[in-house]
C-alpha cells in the first residue's frame, strides 16, 4: 500500500441525543447522550489513505478529548490498522468463528432508565432473536434492583445467563450486602461493583462474593496494563473487562490479553457505546484465533444502538459477533452521521437546542 504524508487533521465533536429514549441509563449516569470525539486524518497518498480515531464519552468528557485529539490526534487508525478480517486455510479456532462466531451478550433491554414496559418488550425481543445472556442494570435502589431482576429472571428462565452491572456506584460494605440480597438471581457476576481504581476492594469484594457464586467482572475504566496486572495478582477478578478505547491501543489491549491467558482469566471486553462494538469485535476474535483458543465463560458485550451510523457496522447473528470482512479498525462514521449530529451547529442539535430555549423561557 501506498505510504504518503499527513496533510490535514479534523476532529468532530458528535453526539447522539441517547438521554431522549433512556437509553445507556445506568446508577452513575441517569441520562447520557453517547457521544465521540472523532478524528479524520488524511494523507497525500495515491490511494486517498485516511486514518479515523474515536474517543467515546457521555458527552460533556468530548469537549476534553476535542482538545487533546486537535494536538495530539490519538485514536484508532481505521485502514492503517490491521483486522481479523477474511481467513485463507482456516485452522480450528479460524472455522470455529466463520461458522458460528463469537458468543455476545445483550445489555440493550435492561437500562435503568426504562420503563417495565419498556424492558418486558425489549427482553422479550431479546428472547425471540436468540439471546441466552443478558445483563442489567444495578445500584441505584435495592428494592427496585430486586423488583426489576426477578421479572428479567422470570421472563428469561432460570437456565440462561444474567449478569448485573452496578456502574461503581457502591463502597465494599455495601457492594457485598447488596449483592447478597441479589443473590437469589443467581447472577454469573457483578460488574464494576465499587470504584474501578480501588485494587484491593475489589479483591474483597471477590472473596466475600466466593461462596454465593458471583464472580466479579471489571476493566472497563481501566487505561492501561499496570492496573489489569494487579487486578490479576490481587485475585480481584473472575471476569477481565477490555476496553477497545480507554485502553489507549491495539498494542495495549494485546499485552493484557496476554497477561489474561497466563493468569487464565476469561475475557469478556466491555462495548457499546459509540463504536466500542466496531472497534473491540477484532479484538476478541484475535484473543481467541491467537491467545485464549477457549470460549469458555468468554463473551463479549453487545448493545444494539448507533451501528447504522458507521461505514462497516458489526454484525450479529444467532447472538454471536460474526468475523468482519472489510479491512481496517471498523472506525469509519458515514460523513451525513457526522454532519447531521455534530455538536452544537447539526441539525440534530439545532433542532434539539432550540426545543430546549423554548421550553426554558417563561
Amino acid at each position: 500500500m501506498a505510504r504518503g504524508r499527513i496533510t490535514q487533521l479534523s476532529v468532530h465533536d458528535v453526539r447522539f441525543p441517547t438521554s431522549l429514549g433512556g437509553h445507556g441509563s445506568d446508577a452513575m449516569h441517569t441520562d447520557p447522550d453517547y457521544s465521540a470525539a472523532y478524528v479524520v486524518i488524511e494523507t497525500d497518498a495515491e490511494d486517498g489513505l485516511k486514518g479515523y480515531g474515536i474517543t467515546f464519552t457521555l458527552g460533556k468528557g468530548t469537549e476534553v478529548d476535542w482538545s487533546r485529539e486537535r494536538c495530539s490526534a490519538s485514536g484508532h487508525g481505521s485502514r492503517s490498522e490491521c483486522c481479523v478480517g477474511p481467513v485463507g486455510k482456516a485452522g480450528r479456532e479460524e472455522e470455529q468463528m466463520l461458522r458460528h462466531g463469537y458468543p455476545a451478550y445483550t445489555t440493550s433491554c435492561a437500562w435503568l432508565g426504562y420503563s417495565d414496559s419498556t424492558l418486558k418488550q425489549l427482553c422479550a425481543a431479546a428472547l425471540k432473536d436468540g439471546w441466552t445472556r443478558f445483563k442489567v442494570k444495578v445500584g441505584a435502589d435495592l428494592q427496585d434492583d430486586i423488583r426489576r431482576c426477578r421479572l428479567i429472571r422470570d421472563m428469561i428462565g432460570p437456565e440462561k445467563t444474567l449478569m448485573m452491572d452496578a456502574n461503581q456506584r457502591w463502597d465494599v460494605p455495601e457492594a457485598v450486602e447488596w449483592m447478597s440480597k441479589l443473590a437469589e438471581f443467581k447472577p454469573l457476576w457483578i460488574e464494576e461493583p465499587t470504584s474501578p481504581d480501588d485494587i484491593l476492594g475489589h479483591a474483597a469484594i471477590s472473596k466475600a462474593l466466593a461462596s454465593l457464586g458471583i464472580g466479579v467482572a471489571t476493566g472497563e475504566q481501566c487505561q492501561n496494563r499496570v492496573i489489569f496486572k494487579q487486578l490479576l495478582q490481587a485475585n480481584a477478578l473472575q471476569f477481565l473487562q477490555i476496553d477497545s478505547c480507554r485502553l489507549g491501543s491495539v498494542n495495549e489491549n494485546l499485552s493484557v490479553l496476554l497477561m489474561a491467558k497466563k493468569f487464565g482469566i476469561p475475557v469478556c471486553p466491555h462495548a457499546g457505546g459509540v463504536g466500542l462494538c466496531e472497534l473491540v469485535q477484532h479484538l476478541i476474535i484475535f484473543d481467541y484465533i491467537s491467545v485464549s483458543t477457549s470460549l469458555q465463560n468468554r463473551m463479549c458485550e453487545y448493545v444494539d444502538h448507533l451501528h447504522e451510523h458507521f461505514k462497516y457496522p458489526v454484525v450479529i447473528k444467532h447472538a454471536s459477533y460474526l468475523p468482519p470482512k472489510d479491512a481496517g479498525y471498523s472506525t469509519e462514521m458515514k460523513e451525513e452521521s457526522v454532519k447531521k449530529h455534530q455538536y452544537p451547529d447539526g441539525e440534530v442539535w439545532k433542532k434539539l437546542l432550540v426545543a430546549q430555549d423554548s421550553c426554558s423561557q417563561p
